[in-house]
């Protein structure tokens, strides 16, 4: 057989043989992580076809308070409603339990509300009053008379009482749904569909 030029048998034998005992340290070296490897396949082939769990719907913050659990101001605003109220100057939140601070005193007096949250809002110009309260199932009926002879613009549609009134600088609307009532009052500053987002964000 004809010797390929160039080749060295005193270089070549000697060199083969080093990179088959580097081969071999790697292959001796690699052994601990073998039962590692097949575990690791084992467990990605089996999370691959195994069934994956629901995801947990989240609640809106009126069936937390339905059921009796704990609402806090933050939960009732949508990211962008709460940024914009947290951004206008001046804005200092504070939270409680105070009585709705409507003027439709009739109303809350006949309503008897159950305070879940109070947040009041104030500003260097004007305050937001939002409060969440638990009302009786009798609370849409009267709501409809009472805030209707406020002079209270009301309207009903997809299981909601909604009745709402401008004076001057201030705006009054009230939500009654699912046995809550939300109302607010904003002075001087209504941030635009102030009403509405909450609403979204509350009853979902």
């Amino acid at each position: 057989m004809a010797r390929i030029g160039g080749r060295n048998p005193w270089i070549a034998v000697p060199a083969g043989m080093l990179c088959a005992a580097v081969v071999a340290s790697l292959v001796w070296l690699a052994l601990p992580m073998v039962p590692v490897a097949v575990t690791w396949v084992g467990d990605t082939l089996r999370g691959a076809t195994a069934p994956r769990p629901a995801a947990t719907p989240e609640r809106t913050p009126a069936q937390t308070a339905a059921e009796g659990g704990a609402v806090d101001c933050r939960t009732l605003y949508s990211d962008d409603l709460w940024n914009e109220l947290t951004w206008h100057e001046g804005s200092l939140l504070g939270q409680s339990t105070a009585a709705p601070a409507t003027t439709a005193t009739a109303f809350a007096d006949a309503a008897a509300p159950d305070v879940v949250v109070t947040c009041t809002w104030r500003f260097d110009a004007g305050g937001i009053v939002t409060t969440l309260s638990k009302v009786g199932a009798d609370a849409v009926t009267i709501a409809e008379a009472a805030l209707a002879g406020d002079g209270f613009s009301c309207r009903t549609g997809e299981g909601a009482t909604v009745c709402e009134r401008t004076q001057g600088a201030v705006r009054e609307e009230h939500t009654l749904r699912d046995g809550l009532w939300l109302v607010s009052v904003e002075t001087d500053w209504h941030p635009e569909d102030y009403g509405a987002r909450l609403d979204r964000t509350v009853f979902g």
